[in-house]
């Protein structure tokens, strides 16, 4: 198990250096949502790191870095056409409000390098991965690329999908205010149930290496953070005194289509 300490520590430092620079960035920009940005590309930048570590590379390295890279550059390529052109989230401008003269400060630990923490412990398959492949691609391998795969087309799908519904709702070619097409009719977050399935595929990846359970620290975290702390519930409590809203949640799952408690 020590074995992972020198990587994990490389790995930590890249990320302290990575979100240090894009705080200066948001200092530069008066935007702090542009960290949404850099969560995306910061995966990429635990990936590189870790393959780079290591003298020998393996499939099952290479095969991650790829789906770390897609998944990565979709991501932070849709939040900033998203943001583009627009102001900044009303989380981060409530932030400012609520921290007042503090906020730059604050917001370089509560909001940076938290981040950044987070990003550590959701990568923990990736750096596993990286550092006990020695094994060649198998059935474990691919179930995880298969689940990797079926979030990922969920995730973009639901992404366009929206994206095309604003479109509509903008020249007033819907009468609907919230998205109620493909598959946004069976969940109202079907973008974080991909998210969530991705990383669950690169986990179940993971445990074709040493350790490899030990890894999975890494979807459950990013599974909890979704469902019951800054993913799912910060827009729920959004919309919750908006009637409209809360009748799209009586006749929508809110993340799995077939549960009624998820």
């Amino acid at each position: 198990m020590l074995e992972i300490l020198p990587l994990l520590l490389k790995v930590a430092l890249s990320v302290f250096i990575y979100m240090t620079l894009f705080y200066s960035l948001s200092l530069i920009t008066k935007r702090s949502d542009i960290v949404d940005i850099g969560w995306g590309l910061g995966f990429i930048l635990v990936a590189l790191v870790s393959l780079l570590s290591q003298s020998y590379l393996t499939d099952r390295v290479i095969l991650v870095f790829f789906l770390v890279l897609f998944w990565g550059l979709r991501l932070a390529s849709h939040i900033y056409f998203r943001n583009k052109g627009k102001e900044e989230d009303y989380r981060y401008q409530q932030f400012k409000k609520d921290w007042g003269d503090t906020f730059y400060i604050r917001s370089y630990f509560q909001i940076f390098l938290l981040q950044g923490f987070f990003m550590l412990i959701v990568s923990l398959p990736i750096i596993f991965i990286a550092k006990f492949s020695d094994s060649p691609l198998g059935y474990t391998d691919i179930i995880g690329l298969s689940i990797w795969i079926l979030g990922f087309l969920l995730e973009s799908n639901a992404d366009s999908q929206l994206k095309r519904f604003i479109t509509k709702k903008k020249e007033g070619k819907t009468e609907t205010r919230f998205a109620n097409i493909g598959l946004w009719k069976y969940s109202r977050h079907p973008n974080y149930f991909g998210e969530i399935l991705q990383w669950w595929g690169i986990g179940v990846v993971a445990l074709s290496v040493s350790l490899g359970y030990v890894s999975l620290i890494g979807p459950l975290f990013i599974s909890y953070l979704i469902i019951f702390v800054s993913g799912i519930p910060l827009l729920e409590k959004k919309f919750k005194n908006d009637p409209e809203w809360n009748e799209y949640v009586k006749r929508t799952r809110l993340l799995l289509p077939f549960s009624k408690k998820i």
